[in-house]
C-alpha cells in the first residue's frame, strides 16, 4: 500500500468549495478566532490545511447541533492547539453520532470533491464496508459526518477486516456509555427535578441544559478514551518488549 503523499495547501477560494462555504463564511470564522490564521506564501496569497477543513467541518457539525457561535468558540477553546487534522475529524464524527443522520446524495464527481481526492472502485467498496458511503441508482448516499474519517482510514497500513472488527469494538462500548450516561442523567438529574409540580420555565431550561450538555459529554469522552488508549498502548508495548 502506498502511502499518500500530503495534500496541497489550499487558496481561501478553495477551501471555501471544498467545505461547501463561501468565502465570506470563512473569513468571518477567521475574524472569530474559530480558524487559525493561515499561511502566508508568495505574493501574500494565504494557504490553508486539512485542519482548516476539518475545523470548519467540526464547526458545522456543532451548527447543527444548535450551538450558537459563542458557544461554538467556548468549545473549540477548551480543545488542545495541536490537535490534528485526524483528531478534529474525530471530534466532530463523535459529535455527530448525538445528531440524525447526516446522509447527503452526491454524484461520483461530488463525493470524490467532498473526499478531496479521487476514489478508486476499491476505495468506494471500503468506504461502503464502513457504512460511510451507500450506492445508489443516481450516485451514493454519504454520511458527511464520517467522510473524512473514513476517508482517512483508507490510508491506514491496517488490514480492512481489523478496521471493520475496531469499528464493532467502538460502536458496542459507545452504546453502552451512551445508555449509561443517559440512565444516570434521567435517574438522578430529571427525575428528582420534574417530582411534583414544576415551573414550566424551569422544565424547558432543564431540557436546554440537556442538549447543551451532549457536546460537553462528547469531549470528556474523547479526552478519556484519547487517555486511556495512551496507557494502554504503552503498556502493551512495554510487555512486549524483549528482556536483556
Amino acid at each position: 500500500m502506498t502511502t499518500q503523499a500530503p495534500e496541497p495547501p489550499l487558496t481561501v477560494d478553495e477551501l471555501a468549495s471544498r467545505a461547501g462555504v463561501t468565502v465570506r463564511t470563512v473569513r468571518f470564522y477567521s475574524t472569530r478566532g474559530l480558524l487559525p490564521p493561515p499561511v502566508i506564501g508568495p505574493r501574500r496569497v494565504g494557504h490553508y490545511g486539512p485542519e482548516h477543513l476539518s475545523r470548519l467541518a467540526l464547526i458545522e457539525e456543532l451548527q447543527h447541533q444548535g450551538m450558537t457561535l459563542s458557544a461554538i468558540e467556548r468549545y473549540l477553546d477548551a480543545l488542545p492547539d495541536d490537535l490534528s487534522a485526524h483528531d478534529l475529524a474525530i471530534h466532530r464524527a463523535l459529535v455527530a453520532t448525538w445528531a440524525p443522520d447526516a446522509a447527503a446524495q452526491t454524484s461520483r464527481a461530488e463525493l470524490e470533491k467532498r473526499a478531496g481526492r479521487s476514489l478508486s472502485d476499491t476505495d468506494v467498496l471500503r468506504l461502503t464496508a464502513m457504512n460511510v458511503v451507500g450506492p445508489q441508482e443516481d450516485g451514493f448516499r454519504v454520511d458527511l459526518g464520517l467522510l473524512r474519517l473514513g476517508v482517512a482510514l483508507l490510508d491506514v497500513p491496517i488490514a480492512h477486516e481489523t478496521i471493520l472488527a475496531a469499528r464493532t469494538v467502538l460502536l458496542e462500548h459507545a452504546r453502552t456509555a451512551a445508555h449509561e450516561l443517559t440512565a444516570l442523567f434521567r435517574d438522578e438529574v430529571w427525575g428528582p427535578f420534574t417530582e411534583g409540580e414544576s415551573d414550566p420555565e424551569r422544565v424547558e431550561a432543564m431540557k436546554s441544559l440537556s442538549a447543551h450538555m451532549q457536546p460537553m459529554v462528547v469531549q470528556a469522552l474523547v479526552t478519556a478514551f484519547q487517555r486511556s488508549l495512551k496507557e494502554e498502548l504503552r503498556a502493551a508495548f512495554v510487555a512486549e518488549e524483549p528482556r536483556e
